[in-house]
């Protein structure tokens, strides 16, 4: 089985509010998400944020460690539930291609996509080592982590990505 996580527990300072619930064609980015990303997996979660009709999981091992805090909860809420591996992907992409999506499923994990790293699929017996990593790792940027644990990178053009509200204003325009 394979478990999808949505990280949601990021700050949204360059936004200038929560993006996850910022609108795009009537619904929430994280709805655009959350959908492509059940269409692949068996059950969808949410790491760092509160979001009504998902499940919510806190960053692990605490909240303010960027994406790698959400990775790690799916992580270990993937391995104490069953789940063989978890397909990561960020609040703020609502236009996930669904091929894109496929060519990740389709592994060796760990796979990232290497122009946005906390897009990936992940073996769920990273959880202990990443837990490890975390209690002491200076660099928390997810691309360290992933040369780290020899993750292999997919080079290919990734979705875009919302990251201030000029972002969301050209891709709303867009047909």
């Amino acid at each position: 089985m394979i478990l999808g996580a949505i990280l949601a527990g990021g700050q949204s300072s360059r936004f200038g509010s929560d993006k996850a619930a910022a609108l795009l064609d009537g619904r929430t980015l994280i709805d655009h998400v959350a959908e492509a990303v059940a269409r692949e997996v068996d059950a969808v979660i949410v790491c760092g944020g509160q979001y009504p009709g998902l499940k919510n999981v806190p960053d692990r091992p605490r909240p303010a460690l960027g994406p790698l805090g959400g990775i790690n909860a799916a992580l270990r809420y993937a391995a104490d539930n069953g789940f063989a591996a978890v397909l990561t992907a960020p609040c703020d992409t609502p236009r996930l291609d669904r091929d894109l999506l496929g060519v990740l499923m389709q592994g060796p994990a760990p796979l990232y996509l290497s122009s946005l790293p906390v897009l990936g699929l992940w073996p769920s017996r990273l959880a202990d080592g990443l837990d490890t990593y975390l209690e002491g790792a200076d660099d928390l940027s997810v691309r360290r982590w992933c040369r780290a644990i020899g993750a292999a990178a997919l080079d290919r053009e990734g979705p875009a990505n919302i990251n201030a509200r000029d972002d969301l204003d050209r891709l709303d325009a867009q047909p």
